[in-house]
């Protein structure tokens, strides 16, 4: 194997493009490779954060969704213990006004049957002067005859 002028002359550009790529490509390829692992780099940690403030994002809606849901339960049990304090003051008070109703028709009765009687006695008393008139024959008088009838109505 000759080495010759070609082999020499290849061997000679071959040398002088490996050094003009190494002074004038391979750094401006070189700080395109670094600036992009740079740029990846900070893509993955941006990654990283946004995914660390994601899950923390959604243990704080948990956290607020469950603090929610115990709030809404403390409001329903409220609102049931008032629902039945209004139930159980409404029986009491329908209860109180029925007895009261009660009261008043039972003196209301009461009265009634008072007036009856007195009414009656007036009757009676009446019925007895005009049976008493037929007995006699005569006429009784009432105006003079008046304690004796109370006294005779009282009896009734």
């Amino acid at each position: 194997m000759d080495i010759n002028a070609t082999i020499l002359g290849q061997i000679i550009s071959f040398a002088i493009f490996v050094v003009f790529t190494m002074k004038y490509v391979w750094p401006v390829i070189r700080s395109a490779i670094e600036e992009r692992e740079q740029q990846i780099a900070l893509g993955l940690q941006n990654a990283e954060q946004a995914q660390t403030s994601l899950e923390k994002a959604q243990d704080d809606a948990n956290k607020l969704m469950q603090e929610a849901k115990l709030q809404a339960a403390e409001l329903i049990e409220h609102a049931n213990k008032r629902a039945t304090q209004l139930v159980d003051q409404a029986k009491n008070d329908a209860k109180a006004a029925a007895e009261h109703e009660q009261a008043k028709a039972q003196a209301d009765i009461q009265h009634q049957i008072e007036s009856a009687r007195g009414a009656l006695r007036k009757e009676v008393a009446i019925l007895a002067v005009a049976g008493a008139e037929k007995i006699l024959q005569a006429r009784v008088d009432q105006a003079a005859h008046s304690e004796m009838l109370n006294r005779i109505s009282a009896q009734l």
